[in-house]
């Protein structure tokens, strides 16, 4: 019977070849940052000329958009990983720290400064939800936070960033405090801000989390 569809030789290359490009488009941002990124000179290191390249990514922005999809898909896989494997949301805080370290640059591309006159699809939107259900459904099964706050009430009234996500006030708060805190003390080690300050990051990333992770009163 005659390959079809994924099956056939023609698709398996093509697929081979995209998997290399993106491999040395990630070497290339590790080098020179994202918005350094170049078609042309990933063509160069595989022996291609620039047009046979764009076979496979018809632009820049394509091939961006594949890494971020790339890395979202990643996060999210990790902390379902972690969660399936009973880690609450401090176990799901040091996975999203350990998948940062992993690779700095795939973090920056999704969390760190935008790339300029790049504008990721809405299909990106729904992968990274997936992130945000996991972190929301693990801030649901802790103790109940106290009563909601002002910026909890404001949270269940703009629910959009959320996806919908039917936490009352109050978690919506916990899981807005981990989010930017974590991203917070993650952005500053990754950058080398903590470079000369004598502190211990990973040390300082736990208290944060602790303070994130306690009850109010």
């Amino acid at each position: 019977m005659a390959a079809t569809g994924a099956n056939t030789p023609r698709e398996r290359y093509r697929t081979q070849v995209r998997a290399e490009i993106t491999e040395r488009a990630w070497e290339q941002i590790a080098t020179a940052g994202a918005s350094a990124l170049s078609l042309n000179a990933i063509a160069k290191q595989m022996g291609m000329s620039g047009p046979a390249l764009y076979r496979y990514f018809a632009s820049r922005d394509e091939l961006i958009t594949e890494l971020v999809r790339e890395a979202y898909r990643s996060l999210s896989e990790t902390l379902r990983t972690a969660s399936a494997s009973g880690a609450d949301l401090g176990g799901l805080g040091h996975a999203l720290r350990g998948w940062a370290l992993a690779d700095p640059q795939r973090y920056f591309l999704v969390y760190g400064t935008p790339i300029p006159g790049y504008h990721a699809p809405e299909d990106t939107t729904a992968i990274s939800s997936e992130i945000m259900t996991t972190l929301l459904e693990a801030c649901t099964a802790l103790a109940p936070d106290g009563a909601a706050t002002p910026l909890g009430a404001y949270l269940e009234d703009h629910r959009d960033w959320a996806a919908g996500h039917p936490a009352p006030p109050e978690v919506l708060h916990r899981f807005l405090t981990f989010w930017t805190r974590l991203h917070g003390v993650l952005s500053l080690e990754l950058a080398g801000h903590f470079a000369g300050m004598d502190l211990d990051p990973a040390l300082l990333f736990a208290a944060e989390l602790d303070s994130v992770l306690a009850p109010r009163t």
